[in-house]
């Protein structure tokens, strides 16, 4: 069966779940549509700044995603050959955000599919992969997606590209991505029981010239991101889970047992391709690009979701307008890009920086002014200024609720509830 809709959203992550719950609060319709069938699966992402729950509480799903389990983390380190280099206290900043999110993304996707599921306007489309983009005098009007009897059309004035790093509709539209390889490290990602861990903070650990990042992951598991040197992952896969096993175990002693006893094979492991990257444009008629899609970071400083949720509050009034006035146009859609670009450049700047000071190089110069460098920042208004960015971002995004129509449905008043 063929849909008509307001807004079409290709991808059921962050970006897209939140952009399409702000629009049904706006009264359009919107069909969101993607290529898995649950969201119980591996995620790179769970660590929420205090930017992105201030977003999501103000859309009234903060409560019930954090009921769903999570841990809040108050600090975030930089350890060197035990040594403590930067202790970052989140608690400093305003209630009552004053800490980091650990959150499985599962949770939080639920809890945003379950608030747009109360609304009648509100279409799912799972396991249904955007096939092509429909277009009409040069404009994109729809996609179709699925295959099969599973084939759909799906017919709108707007489609947005909330697909990933990887977008498929980036691709279909033609719009090029420019890849950064400003980062020296891959991160193997994997997960070990806590052991009896309790301390609920975020640290770099680094010792013997391999940097490894350890935060608390719900439930009663830690999260561990080894790095390894950018594109060596395929040389260390040659050697066997045996060796790399071992490798990781040296680099990580603390969880050493835990390593050896429960990475059984590469499988258990996740590599991820370390980049940023930016697409050359945002918007094309008919089409709008948000979150990973639209420009790409490296998972330093937990900014994936920030950024994700605060591009679907920014878009959010440009669709509103749009609707409105019926003008679908590249330029209209684009009118929230220039100002977000400047933000997007101010952090691949920051990450960059981040990455240098906590991965970089281990020389003998290094390892003697990296100590210095991070007691000296912490005792100057340049350490505060920079806490706040990472919070927060680089400036001030709320969600305008003064668009939203109607109040918010009650749990079971949806069609068909």
């Amino acid at each position: 069966m063929d849909i008509t809709t307001d807004i079409c959203v290709v991808g059921a992550g962050p970006a897209g779940l939140t952009l399409a719950l702000l629009m049904l609060r706006s009264g359009a319709r919107v069909t969101v549509l993607d290529r898995t069938r649950s969201f119980e699966r591996e995620y790179r992402g769970e660590i929420l700044q205090p930017g992105a729950m201030t977003l999501l509480d103000r859309l009234g799903v903060l409560d019930g995603a954090r009921a769903r389990g999570g841990y809040e983390l108050g600090r975030f380190q930089l350890v060197e050959n035990e040594r403590l280099l930067m202790d970052i206290d989140y608690g400093t900043l305003p209630p009552p955000y004053g800490f980091l999110l650990s959150l499985p993304q599962r949770h939080l996707l639920t809890e945003l599919f379950e608030a747009c599921s109360r609304y009648p306007e509100f279409t799912y489309l799972e396991g249904c992969g955007i096939r092509e983009l429909v277009r009409e005098g040069g404009a994109v009007t729809g996609v179709v997606c699925g295959r099969g009897d599973d084939r759909r059309r799906i017919t709108a004035p707007v489609t947005v590209a909330a697909d990933g790093r990887y977008s498929r509709t980036r691709r279909l539209a033609g719009i090029e991505q420019h890849r950064l390889d400003a980062f020296a490290h891959d991160i193997l990602w994997f997960r070990v029981s806590a052991g009896g861990r309790t301390d609920r903070s975020v640290r770099v650990h680094r010792t013997g010239g391999t940097p490894v990042l350890i935060y608390d992951s719900y439930p009663d598991c830690v999260q561990i991101g080894w790095t390894l040197p950018h594109n060596g992952y395929r040389r260390l896969a040659e050697e066997g889970v045996e060796s790399l096993r071992s490798r990781i175990a040296h680099a990580v002693p603390d969880y050493a047992e835990q390593v050896l006893d429960q990475v059984k094979t590469l499988n258990d492991l996740t590599l991820l391709d370390v980049f940023s990257g930016y697409a050359d444009r945002w918007a094309d008629d008919g089409l709008v690009l948000v979150g990973d899609s639209a420009h790409t970071h490296s998972p330093i400083g937990a900014q994936g979701i920030n950024l994700a949720l605060q591009d679907a509050a920014l878009l959010h009034p440009v669709l509103t307008d749009a609707l409105d006035s019926g003008d679908f146009g590249e330029s209209a859609l684009s009118r929230w890009v220039p100002e977000r670009r400047k933000d997007i450049d101010a952090v691949f700047t920051l990450q960059a920086r981040q990455s240098k000071a906590m991965l970089g190089g281990g020389s003998r110069l290094a390892g003697a002014v990296r100590p210095l460098a991070a007691r000296a920042l912490a005792h100057t208004p340049l350490y505060g200024k920079i806490l706040r960015a990472i919070a927060f971002g680089a400036r001030p995004i709320t969600v305008r609720s003064d668009l939203f129509g109607e109040a918010e449905p009650l749990r079971g008043e949806a069609a068909g509830a």
